[in-house]
């Protein structure tokens, strides 16, 4: 296969999440401790073992009459079998009454069963005659009972390490009374633009400039996968400047993101600086599109991903790489982005041997799905994003797909009605 102009090798997708998991050793330290209604998608930082039983005691698990078990032998329509009320015990009430042989508590969903009482007989299954009540069917012990530690035992992990937290989670934390968690320090991700035509939003514009636009978004994305963005500012196309960014930024930042100047044109100097500042290049150019120019290096053990200036490819770069740097030095894996089955409206080309991120809007028109392909080509063209609520990922193997095809899509946004 013939390479494009510009790179002597390329380096696949997946060869290069592969050197990404072999050479990522950088670990984030630390933690915080927080009430359980901060905690919401934090880093779990231990296994979190449970204190308590829960259920704390054993419970009806329905409305009826706790009752011995033993004492419904042989019940039915027929035959059945007279027990006679004795009490009753509502939920949240304590249990006080002790049950005997041949008799009955009325009890309602969730209370203590009373001590001698091993089941359950829901009313449907009995008929109240005054102080006693017709039992018509027999019931197994721990018949229609919550037992003790039925749902988490004393001793139990019920969060592990590297957990992200969400809400159900939370919920299991406040039923066995845990109000505080240890959480992991949230990863510091550094965002340096590079660029002699970049400015930042809020300044004057003037011939050849343009606004950052990649960094803010680049900033929002860090946040949204539970890191803290440090700005670090723009710096014009000199590799000496950009090296003194990033030696100053190193003791501050778990990751290191730039964008810009990793192409290999003559004012190209970010893979040049990182060079020059200690770093070992694990790859630079990747077989997709868009995002080829995308590069990774380690700098005294940091890991610094080198992004595209252009917004789309940046942000296929942070999806595919950076997203997976952060899951290497947290100790955790994102949740899965929700996929579905469209048919494609019309024929894509694409290149052999590069994998294509193909923005879609997905529409749908009645029991289907229909992928209409926005742009394949235009790194720089936000507004393709923006249009886009999925994305169609075509394999390097695969030379583009026919009008009609089955496509699998990573959805971005909610789908409307065709």
């Amino acid at each position: 296969m013939n390479i494009p102009t510009g790179f002597k090798t390329l380096t696949k997708v997946d060869e290069a999440l592969k050197l990404i998991d072999e050479r990522v050793t950088h670990k984030v330290e630390g933690y915080e401790e927080v009430e359980i209604s901060e905690a919401m998608n934090r880093i779990c930082y231990e296994d979190v073992i449970s204190p308590v039983n829960v259920p704390p005691f054993n419970r009806a698990a329905m409305d009826g009459y706790a009752v011995k078990a033993e004492d419904t032998t042989s019940a039915s329509i027929k035959n059945p079998i007279i027990l006679k009320v004795i009490g009753c015990i509502d939920v949240g009430g304590a249990a006080g009454i002790e049950l005997k042989p041949g008799c009955a508590i009325e009890i309602s969903t969730g209370a203590p069963m009373p001590k001698g009482a091993d089941a359950v007989i829901p009313y449907e299954e009995t008929r109240r005659i005054n102080e006693y009540i017709e039992v018509y069917s027999q019931v197994h012990p721990w018949k229609n009972v919550s037992l003790m530690g039925e749902d988490i035992k004393i001793g139990d992990i019920i969060l592990k390490r590297g957990t992200i937290i969400r809400p159900w989670d939370i919920a299991v934390l406040a039923s066995v009374n845990i109000l505080k968690v240890k959480v992991l320090r949230k990863p510091v991700v550094g965002v340096l633009s590079t660029g002699s035509e970049v400015i930042e939003p809020g300044e004057s514009i003037g011939e050849g400039k343009i606004w950052n636009s990649t960094k803010t978004m680049l900033k929002a994305l860090i946040l949204e996968d539970y890191g803290i963005p440090l700005d670090l500012g723009v710096v014009e196309d000199d590799e000496n400047k950009i090296c003194e960014k990033i030696m100053n930024a190193l003791t501050k930042c778990d990751v290191i993101i730039t964008t810009g100047g990793t192409s290999i044109g003559r004012s190209d100097k970010t893979v040049n600086a990182v060079k020059r500042v200690g770093g070992e290049i694990i790859f630079h150019g990747v077989s997709m599109r868009p995002g080829k120019p995308t590069a990774m290096a380690i700098v005294k053990g940091k890991p610094i991903v080198m992004l595209s200036g252009f917004p789309v490819a940046a942000l296929t770069g942070y999806q595919n790489f950076v997203r997976r740097v952060l899951e290497r030095i947290c100790g955790i894996k994102f949740p899965p982005q929700p996929r579905i089955k469209a048919k494609i409206d019309r024929r894509i080309a694409s290149q052999l041997g590069s994998r294509e991120y193909l923005r879609v809007k997905v529409l749908r028109r009645g029991d289907e799905y229909i992928a209409i392909p926005l742009r394949l080509t235009g790194s720089g063209l936000l507004s393709s994003i923006t249009q886009a609520n999925g994305i169609v990922v075509i394999p390097e193997n695969v030379e583009g797909y026919e009008e009609g095809d089955i496509v699998e899509v990573t959805l971005l946004r909610g789908v409307d009605e065709y």
